[in-house]
C-alpha cells in the first residue's frame, strides 16, 4: 500500500510540541528496508538549550519531592506505558524487526524498571543518611553534630540506544534512575525507532502532568546524532550524560563532557566481546547440548546485545575437537535474523571481513542467511591464544552474531589470556564444580576475572540480564567509561548523586531527611549503627 499523506510530528520540550527546524527523519523497517510511520522534525543545535534551560527550571522544584511524590510520578509512567502497550509493540516490532516475544518482553522489563525505581524512591535508602550526633564533651576535641545525605546532581543528557528500543531508551534504566534520584531528564531520541519513542516520551510526559510536576521534568529530543548530541553535553545546564552504544560515540562524549569548563560524568556502557571459557570438564559433559546453547546465546537478537557472546575458549584435544564440530553442525542449520538498521547490518559485514583477513584466523562455520534485507548469516572463527594475544584487533567488538573460538592448551594459557583481556561487561565460566582441577583452576580464573570484569557467571550464558538489587551491568574501560557504575539495577541511582555533609546546622534549618524525628521514616545511620524507623 502507497502512502499518501505523511504525518509529522515533533519534539515534546517543556511539556508542548516543538517543531525542528533542521530537517526530518522517519523510520525505517529494516526487513525491507523502507520508510515507515510519520516524520519527525529535526531540532537545530540552537534549539537545544530550550529542553536544558526548562529542566534546569524544573530541578529547582523536582530535587525538593518528597519520596512519596517521585514514586508516585514513576508508577505513573509505568502505567501509562502499559496503557499504551499495543501500539507500542507494535511499533518496536516495525522499526526494528526484532520479534513481537522480544518486544514484549522488552516492554515488561522497561515498566518493571519503572515500577523497582518508584520503590527506591520511596524507600529512600538511595539518600544514604548518615548521623553523627555532637559529643560536646568529647576530649581532646568535641565534636561536632555531623549529618549526611546525597543529592542530585542536576539535568541529565540520556542517549538511547540503538538495540534496546524500550529498556535503554526512553523509558529505560538511565532515565529511571535519574528521575528516581531527582534529576530532570532530557532524551535524545535514537533516530532508528523514532515512532516508539514518541510513544513512550507521550507516556512519561502524561505522567509529568498528572503529578502536578514542571513540565521541563522530562523532555524528548530529535535531532541529527552527533550535532544535538554534542550540543547537549556542551550544554552547562547538564550535569551528567548516560550513553549506551559504541565506543567511538562514547569516548567523543566524555571528550566533550572533560573539555567543558566545567567538566560533568559521562557514565557511557560501550564496548564488550563477553568470554565464554569452557573447562576441560564442560567439554566432558553433554557436547551436543552446551553447542546448542551457545549458538541460541550467540544469534539471539541477531547477536545485537551488549553481553553477546564474542570470545568461546575452548580447550584442545578430543572432547574440545567434537564440541567445535557440534556447533558447527549446529550453526550450519541455523538463519540470520533481520539486524536493526542496514547501518549496523554493514557494520557487521565489514567487522566479519577484517576478521577474516587476520594472519591466524580461519573460518569455522557459517549459519545461513536470513529470508530478509540485513539479516546475515551467523559465523564462527578460530584462533589460538598466542594470536589473540599479539594481535590487538582481535578485542575489537563485532556487533552481531559472529564469534571467534580460541583454543587453549592449558590453565596457565587462560590466565595469560585474562592478562591480556580489556575490560568487560561479562565473563562466563562452565565446568563440572565437582571436578577438583576444573574448580581450583575456576578459582584461579576468578579471582583475575573479578579485576576485569563486570558480571561474572557459571554455567549460564550471559545474554539477558536480570534487574534488580545485585546486578552489575557495567565493568572497566572500554566495557564503560566508569568501572565502578551500572546502568541496570538499583545501584545506578548512585551515578546521579554526590554526597553533602552538614555541620552543627540547627534543627528547624536541617533537610528533612536529617532532622531528628526522621519524618521521611527512613533507614539511618546514627553513630556507625543502622536505626529503623520506628513506624
Amino acid at each position: 500500500m502507497v502512502e499518501t499523506t505523511v504525518k509529522t510530528l515533533n519534539s515534546l520540550v517543556n511539556g508542548t510540541s516543538l517543531p525542528g527546524e533542521a530537517g526530518t527523519v522517519r523510520g525505517v523497517d529494516p526487513a525491507r528496508n523502507a520508510e515507515t510511520g510519520p516524520e519527525f522534525t529535526l531540532l537545530a543545535e540552537s534549539q537545544v538549550e530550550e529542553a536544558t534551560r526548562a529542566a534546569a527550571e524544573a530541578f529547582e522544584s523536582y530535587r525538593r519531592t518528597d519520596p512519596e511524590t517521585r514514586s508516585a510520578f514513576l508508577r505513573t509512567a509505568a502505567d501509562r506505558l502499559e496503557e499504551s502497550g499495543e501500539a507500542i509493540v507494535e511499533s518496536v516490532q516495525i522499526e526494528t524487526g526484532l520479534p513481537e516475544g522480544r518486544a514484549r518482553g522488552e516492554l515488561a522489563r522497561t515498566v518493571g524498571q519503572l515500577r523497582l525505581f518508584a520503590r527506591v524512591a520511596e524507600a529512600g535508602d538511595y539518600l544514604g543518611v548518615r548521623i553523627e550526633p555532637a559529643l560536646p564533651e568529647r576530649t581532646p576535641l568535641p565534636r561536632p553534630d555531623l549529618r549526611q545525605r546525597k543529592l542530585p546532581l542536576g539535568p541529565v543528557a540520556v542517549f538511547g540506544a540503538s538495540n534496546f528500543p524500550l529498556a535503554f531508551s526512553v523509558g529505560g534504566g538511565d532515565t529511571a534512575s535519574a528521575l528516581a534520584a531527582g534529576c530532570p531528564v532530557v532524551f535524545k531520541a535514537h533516530n532508528a525507532h523514532p515512532g516508539t519513542a514518541q510513544l513512550v516520551g507521550r507516556a512519561i510526559t502524561q505522567a509529568v502532568e498528572e503529578n502536578g510536576l514542571h513540565p521541563g521534568t522530562f523532555s524528548l529530543l530529535y535531532g541529527r546524532g552527533s550535532a544535538v548530541g554534542q550540543a547537549l553535553v556542551r550544554d552547562p545546564r547538564i550535569k551528567a550524560v548516560g550513553f549506551t552504544g559504541s565506543r567511538s560515540g562514547g569516548t567523543s562524549l566524555m571528550e566533550t563532557a572533560a573539555a567543558r569548563e566545567v567538566p560533568i560524568p559521562v557514565y557511557a556502557e560501550m564496548s564488550s566481546i563477553n568470554p565464554i571459557f569452557l573447562l576441560p570438564s564442560a567439554v566432558r559433559g553433554d557436547r551436543k547440548k552446551l553447542a546448542a546453547d551457545f549458538v541460541a546465546s550467540l544469534n539471539g537478537s541477531a547477536g545485537q546485545l551488549c553481553t553477546a557472546p564474542g570470545l568461546l575458549l575452548v580447550p584442545s584435544g578430543e572432547d574440545g575437537d567434537d564440541f567445535v564440530r557440534q556447533v558447527v553442525e549446529e550453526l550450519t542449520s541455523t538463519s540470520g535474523l533481520t539486524m536493526l538498521t542496514s547501518g549496523i547490518c554493514n557494520a557487521r559485514v565489514e567487522g566479519e571481513e577484517r576478521l577474516r583477513g587476520v594472519s591466524g584466523v580461519e573460518a569455522a562455520a557459517q549459519g545461513q542467511a536470513g529470508s530478509t534485507e540485513n539479516a546475515p548469516a551467523p559465523a564462527v572463527y578460530s584462533t589460538d591464544v598466542e594470536t589473540f594475544l599479539s594481535t590487538p584487533e582481535l578485542s575489537d567488538e563485532i556487533f552481531g552474531a559472529v564469534c571467534l573460538i580460541i583454543r587453549y592448551d592449558s590453565d596457565e594459557r587462560l590466565l595469560d589470556f585474562v592478562d591480556g583481556l580489556e575490560g568487560q561487561l561479562t565473563a562466563t565460566l562452565h565446568l563440572d564444580a565437582e571436578d577438583g582441577d576444573d574448580a581450583a583452576a575456576a578459582g584461579r580464573l576468578l579471582e583475575r576475572l573479578e579485576l576485569t570484569v563486570g558480571r561474572i557467571l557459571f554455567n549460564g550464558w550471559p545474554t539477558g540480564v536480570d534487574v534488580g538489587d545485585a546486578i552489575v551491568h557495567g565493568g572497566p574501560y572500554p566495557a564503560t567509561s566508569d568501572g565502578r557504575s551500572t546502568s541496570v539495577g538499583t545501584l545506578a541511582i548512585e551515578r546521579f548523586l554526590r554526597p553533602v555533609a552538614y555541620q552543627n546546622v540547627p534543627e528547624g534549618l536541617r533537610p528533612t531527611e536529617l532532622r531528628d524525628e526522621n519524618p521521611w521514616d527512613l533507614v539511618r545511620r546514627v553513630d556507625g549503627e543502622y536505626q529503623l524507623p520506628e513506624s
